[in-house]
């Protein structure tokens, strides 16, 4: 699976007009490989987060937009015809028929948020100070919190009221759950 900078092609392009396009679901990876090797410039911005998968918190990279990629051609004599015909891709996004474009300063300030190495923007923990949170596990499963921070990769910090006061408790990262409303 091509990394987001594989489909950023490198070099001096001229300015041109960028436009989103919507691809096939969970096809985001696919629709700008297929457009890059098509000669379009291609920006498929992507997040660092995290996903509970089989009771464990595990990182992921997945697309900023889901279903959603921004394209340009790589000249003026570029024709965007052939995007809507590429594998992955539905079509340009269009409003009153004309397609929709996206300014160049976008697309860059997404480019710019960017990790060189993973092509992603920086980690979205799915925790936040101060939000309600769940035990599911360990031996406080069932009962709420407030989540307070993170202190390592596995370890977080829990405001968590027992015996009438409010306690600071460091656990597992694995036990918890972002509690519904």
């Amino acid at each position: 699976m091509p990394t987001m900078m594989s489909a950023l092609p490198t070099g001096n392009w001229p300015l041109s007009a960028w436009y989103a396009v919507l691809t096939k679901p969970r096809r985001e990876e696919l629709a700008a490989a297929n457009l890059a090797n098509q000669g379009y410039r291609v920006c498929l911005p992507r997040l660092s987060t995290q996903h509970r998968r089989n009771g464990k918190w595990i990182d992921a990279v997945e697309p900023l937009f889901p279903r959603y990629l921004f394209v340009a051609a790589a000249n003026e004599r570029q024709s965007l015809a052939p995007v809507r015909s590429t594998l992955g891709v539905c079509g340009l996004v269009r409003f009153g028929g004309q397609p929709a474009t996206v300014p160049e300063a976008v697309v860059e300030a997404l480019r710019q948020r960017q990790d060189p190495e993973t092509g992603a923007c920086a980690r979205r923990s799915p925790f936040r100070p101060g939000a309600g949170v769940e035990f599911r596990a360990g031996p406080f499963a069932g009962l709420r919190g407030v989540f307070d921070m993170e202190t390592g990769e596995e370890r977080v910090y829990v405001l968590l009221d027992l015996l009438g006061k409010t306690n600071r408790l460091q656990v597992s990262r694995d036990w918890l759950v972002p509690a519904a409303c």
